[in-house]
């Protein structure tokens, strides 16, 4: 790991523009989806992420009637597993959005108590997997399920709405783990060397890049948004440096170093990937700024949760300017994030990687991934 000393890591560059990047929403007055006429008699277009919205709202009043044994009748309103009910409340809403009226509230379900759906750097309330009772388990295995099925929507998706499902499958995941199911939390696997035109299957458990991505026929779009996730881990690397000086040797010092590997392997993957496209792979900045003062280890854990926190708005551009197999992987990193942003005390919220307006409205985004600010000169 780099020393502390030789550069410092810049909070308005390249990550703290992450922080920026995950776009405002734009519902763009979608309607129910059918074609049809407006009030001046010219034809409308269908929504064409019509049925795959209906599909995920399905999925996710299957779910909710999953939550139901615990949130019902003398269910405790403070509870882990009622705060898990509630994100998934706010997930069904943004899921919702623009679909015909009598599918904007969930049958069945109380929509009061709908959580927050940005990330913040505060602690999480939500449970830890060695104490979850044995009679999560089903539920448990029920939110993971469906986050995997979700990611297989992906390549159908607007850029949109492909971006809102893997924020949705994301935080699924982060439930399972929390409510007990370890299985989302499998080893990173290595990224590949060899990329192939387009995905197919599940994505990986881990949060390396698959190489899969077709270098060759990538979107400009997608070439930006690819750019500003490079520079980004680079900032990640540099920090990850940091956070494992700061920490004494034992399992917390294992698990930076294990962060540090992992950013640096996606960081190599999407030089790879960028070289390939025919592109200059982002360099790593001469200088860098914390955003903070990390003198102890609680310090170092609070930037290891900021930088996973911004990370995810990163992935879900890259997801939305993505196609194929880039944009499975970056879903996958939006995931890896996402849970390391727990690990380390961070609140991915309901939404992970998306503004809070999002939800609030149409749990849609429009802006696109924009190259991060030029770091500071070193000290």
């Amino acid at each position: 790991m780099q020393s502390p000393s030789r550069r410092t890591f810049l909070a308005t560059g390249a990550l703290a523009a992450a922080g920026l990047l995950a776009a405002c929403t734009s519902s763009g007055g979608k309607s129910g989806g059918a074609g049809g006429s407006d009030a001046g008699g010219r034809t409308t277009k269908a929504d064409p992420d019509l049925p795959l919205r209906t599909k995920a709202v399905a999925a996710t009043d299957a779910l909710l009637a999953q939550y139901a044994p615990f949130t019902g009748a003398g269910g405790a309103p403070g509870s882990p597993v009622a705060q898990l009910h509630a994100e998934v409340l706010t997930q069904r809403a943004a899921l919702a959005a623009g679909l015909p009226t009598g599918t904007a509230s969930p049958s069945g379900a109380s929509s009061s108590g709908a959580a927050s759906p940005s990330g913040t750097a505060s602690p999480s309330g939500a449970p830890s997997a060695p104490g979850a009772p044995a009679g999560w388990a089903p539920l448990a295995a029920a939110e993971w399920s469906t986050a995997q099925a979700r990611l297989t929507d992906l390549a159908a998706a607007s850029p949109e709405l492909a971006r809102l499902l893997a924020s949705v499958s994301a935080a699924g995941a982060l439930h399972a783990v929390e409510l007990g199911d370890q299985a989302p939390l499998a080893p990173t696997a290595a990224p590949s060397a060899n990329p192939s035109p387009s995905a197919t299957g599940s994505p990986s458990a881990g949060g390396s890049p698959s190489g899969a991505a077709s270098s060759n026929t990538m979107s400009a779009g997608a070439v930006t948004a690819l750019q500003a996730a490079l520079a980004a881990e680079h900032s990640a690397v540099y920090a990850f440096g940091v956070i494992g000086a700061r920490i004494a040797p034992g399992p917390k010092r294992d698990d930076a170093r294990a962060c540090y590997a992992a950013h640096q392997a996606r960081r190599d993957a999407w030089q790879q990937l960028l070289a390939g496209a025919g592109a200059t792979p982002t360099p790593a900045a001469p200088g860098y700024e914390l955003p903070f003062a990390v003198p102890d280890p609680t310090a170092a854990a609070r930037l290891a949760g900021e930088i996973e926190i911004r990370l995810t708005a990163v992935y879900a551009d890259l997801v939305a300017a993505g196609s194929g197999s880039l944009r499975l992987d970056a879903a996958t990193a939006l995931r890896t994030c996402t849970l390391q942003a727990n690990h380390w005390g961070a609140a991915p919220g309901a939404l992970p990687g998306l503004p809070a307006q999002a939800a609030a409205t149409t749990g849609t985004t429009g802006a696109t991934a924009s190259p991060p600010v030029s770091p500071s000169a070193s000290r």
